[in-house]
């Protein structure tokens, strides 16, 4: 058995919830480590999302791939962020999502079983997860509703007050990938706004 490191996993459910020493215990147990190298996938389209993954450190991004071979991007997770194919998760379906490492990633997992029996026992788990689902989807809300209604300089604005820490840890290529235009248009978009 490897010796995993949960000190950021137990400060990050500490800003939400209260973990006593049996939690804590029964949270080691049932969490492992793994890492990616850069481009190494976490989740392939086809598989089936066997994880919740907590980042320790690296960059992630969820995508899928059109029938004209586009990638168009759905989440970026950086440090102390989770990602994982919900809808996946839970049906226990075929991902149509891939989740590949930008760089350099360690991720925590919780194997579905792992979670349910923490939620069953210890029901501060479950509120936390309901929350984290919750939020995810008001976000996913959100960005539908941003990208049936906003410009693309508008969702360009909106990425780099969102996500600041990530300008400068993603291509120009992602960033076009995630706000839903080409790199190239992305390029002039930029242009305008430093005419401006």
């Amino acid at each position: 058995m490897q010796d995993v490191n949960i000190d950021n996993l137990v400060r990050h459910f500490r800003q939400k919830i209260h973990l006593g020493e049996s939690e804590i215990d029964e949270l080691t147990a049932r969490v492992k480590i793994k890492k990616l190298r850069r481009r190494q996938y976490l989740l392939q389209e086809g598989d089936i999302c066997r994880h919740y993954n907590f980042i320790q450190k690296g960059c992630l991004r969820m995508y899928f791939v059109d029938e004209k071979g586009t990638e168009n991007i759905l989440q970026f997770a950086t440090e102390d962020w989770w990602i994982s194919d919900i809808g996946s998760f839970h049906s226990e379906l075929p991902s149509r999502l891939n989740i590949d490492a930008l760089e350099a990633t360690e991720v925590l997992q919780i194997k579905k079983t792992d979670l349910l029996f923490l939620y069953e026992n210890y029901p501060q788990f479950d509120r936390y997860f309901r929350v984290l689902t919750e939020n995810a989807f008001i976000k996913m809300q959100d960005r539908v509703i941003q990208n049936i209604s906003s410009t693309a300089e508008e969702r360009y604005l909106s990425f780099l007050d969102n996500y600041p820490n990530l300008f400068n840890r993603l291509s120009q290529v992602q960033i076009a990938a995630f706000i839903g235009v080409t790199p190239e248009f992305l390029s002039k978009v930029r242009k305008n706004l430093r005419t401006k």
